[in-house]
């Protein structure tokens, strides 16, 4: 079996797009497994780190913002449409997977105007413009939250959530006991808000009964680190621009800062982790805020508003996570909200209409 695999743009999308190649290869070892992606975007790094092959297209996306300068843009997606056709003509996939990102559409445009089967994987509780206009060419979608039947149609949809690190569940407890442990994450490229407020607390959180494991991102690293340099550099925070050892990491948090992307939100339910959650308020159609809120409505997680995060997130954060009661209900409600052993489920779909 051959099967095309499309999307990125964000660790967001080539995360889910991975864990599913490598499911579709466990379940299916013969498996032929071709990328296609955007020129200049990360997932022309990072599949092939990923050890697959795949295909840049000249794709961009619209420039919401400046309609009149979108004449190129249309010429680079007629010209990545033609070149996926001739990609399907010599790969000659048995179904197309589309994650989402301006690849994606493209590629599976082609795909399904060549008769090749479609499923997509939609990662958040919003749907995005990509997996919407493509929603009724699909034969399949995966979704991650429940009541996505406003975006797709009913009779394709299934409930499968989104692919997770598999060796997250494999972290070792290693804190010491009667400390509390706050985990601070903003992503692989960090954030902003959440590091500026973080900074601007550094004399409070200094010393104190908190252990503050800081993840800065590696743009805003230095910045931080010099900030943290000039509070005296305290015991009690580190610092660094990326953690390697996420499981440990998760294991020994009490609680958690994190944005409210999709992979982030279905970590943090797969291992009933209560958390902060600061939407990032520059995704499009507002994502973050729909994912988190879905958490918010049940009690199983803290919402902090981009725009409040310099005043409310770190006496949240410090009230919070010496509120034991409170901890022990976002952890009650956050765990039935995970979905278990997603990539295999989706790739078991992929394989299902790989055979019809």
């Amino acid at each position: 079996m051959r099967y095309l695999i499309s999307g990125g743009g964000t660790g967001g999308h080539i995360f889910p797009a991975v864990s599913i190649a490598n499911a579709l290869k466990e379940l299916d070892p013969e498996a032929e497994i071709l990328f296609v992606g955007a020129l200049g975007r990360m997932e022309m790094e990072r599949v092939p780190q990923a050890g697959y092959q795949i295909v840049g297209l000249p794709v961009r996306g619209f420039n919401r913002a400046q309609p009149w300068k979108n004449v190129s843009v249309l010429v680079d997606l007629a010209k990545s449409i033609q070149q996926v056709k001739k990609i399907i003509r010599d790969f000659k996939p048995n179904v197309g997977v589309g994650v989402g990102g301006y690849a994606s559409g493209a590629a599976m445009w082609a795909a399904a105007k060549m008769g090749i089967p479609i499923l997509l994987q939609e990662q958040n509780g919003f749907a995005g413009v990509t997996n919407k206009i493509l929603k009724d060419k699909a034969s399949k979608i995966c979704v991650a939250y429940e009541g996505m039947e406003r975006f797709f149609p009913a009779d394709k949809i299934i409930l499968t959530g989104n692919p997770v690190r598999q060796n997250l569940l494999n972290g070792e407890r290693l804190k010491v006991k009667g400390e509390k442990r706050l985990l601070i994450i903003g992503g692989s490229l960090g954030a902003r808000t959440i590091n500026e407020a973080i900074k601007a607390a550094l004399p409070e959180l200094a010393g104190g009964t908190i252990h503050v494991v800081w993840q800065t991102g590696k743009i805003y690293y230095e910045k931080c680190k010099a900030a943290w340099e000039a509070a005296g550099k305290p015991a009690n925070i580190e610092v660094h621009d990326f953690l390697s050892d996420m499981p440990d990491q998760y294991a020994n948090a009490d609680l958690v800062i994190s944005r409210a992307g999709a992979s982030s939100i279905s970590e943090l339910c797969l291992l009933g982790k209560p958390a902060i959650l600061v939407p990032s308020p520059n995704v499009a159609e507002d994502h973050q805020t729909h994912n988190a809120m879905a958490l918010v409505n049940k009690d199983a997680a803290v919402l902090v508003r981009d725009a409040d995060a310099a005043e409310q997130l770190i006496p949240t954060a410090r009230t919070l996570i010496q509120d034991d009661a409170k901890l022990k209900t976002l952890h009650t409600n956050i765990l039935p909200l995970a979905q278990k052993d997603s990539a295999r489920r989706i790739a078991e779909e992929v394989i299902k209409l790989a055979k019809k």
